[in-house]
């Protein structure tokens, strides 16, 4: 089992079929943190923005990069108030810390992220990376490395692994159970961007990629059930 973890959601997971949030999802994800910090692992959350906005509708409306990656940013900032209201509701000690400003809501320290995880609360770590160009996923990256984590967790949606193509159009598309970082980056494998990736492998983070669809994968990908792939640096 690990003792530190780095979960890292997809914003288009918790949406639902008409509206930015699914109140469903939001607290299925909450009990199963809630489970794992329960379990004496210390859990930090990142989640992505793609539920409220995408950066292919802001270049249809003619926004530069940098204030499209900026308005993604606060909408990351917004599902990580979302899924802390689902934690609170079920009794986790839970908070926002945000490397944008933003009304109401903790700014992001390295120091004051620690001391908050090692008092046995369960942060979400809103605006992704903080700057234009970058993914979540090398935010992700960072803030794992930041809270020392052992493993970032890849919440997928339709798929339970990484594969060496597509599995939704390629039927013989073959499953990895475990992989390296030179890997992902060698065969180009579009699981983890190469900046998100690099960061990894310089840490020493590994990373699990497996479907949050099916039940409890969440609590079984902490207790690092194969239930995925593993990714390791």
């Amino acid at each position: 089992m690990y003792k530190r973890v780095l979960l890292k959601l997809s914003g288009e997971a918790l949406a639902a079929s008409d509206f930015p949030f699914s109140i469903d999802t939001l607290n299925e994800v909450a009990r199963q943190v809630k489970e794992i910090a329960d379990q004496g692992i210390k859990v930090g959350i990142v989640i992505g923005g793609g539920n409220i906005c995408r950066g292919r509708i802001f270049e249809k409306l003619g926004f530069e990069r940098v204030n499209a990656d900026y308005s993604g940013m606060l909408a990351t900032v917004i599902n990580s108030n979302m899924l802390e209201a689902s934690l609170i509701n079920l009794g986790v000690k839970a908070k926002v810390l945000s490397v944008i400003e933003a009304q109401n809501v903790e700014r992001y320290d390295i120091e004051k992220a620690n001391k908050y995880l090692d008092e046995g609360y369960v942060l979400i770590f809103g605006g992704g990376y903080g700057l234009p160009y970058y993914s979540t996923d090398t935010g992700s990256a960072q803030r794992a490395a930041d809270i020392g984590a052992d493993v970032i967790l890849m919440a997928k949606t339709g798929t339970d692994g990484v594969y060496d193509k597509d599995p939704n159009k390629y039927e013989d598309a073959k499953r990895f159970d475990e992989l390296s970082f030179d890997d992902i980056l060698r065969l180009n494998l579009q699981v983890i961007d190469s900046q998100a990736a690099e960061l990894c492998a310089k840490y020493k983070i590994g990373a699990f990629v497996f479907n949050m669809a099916d039940k409890d994968n969440i609590i079984k990908a902490a207790k690092n059930e194969a239930v995925g792939t593993v990714i390791k640096f």
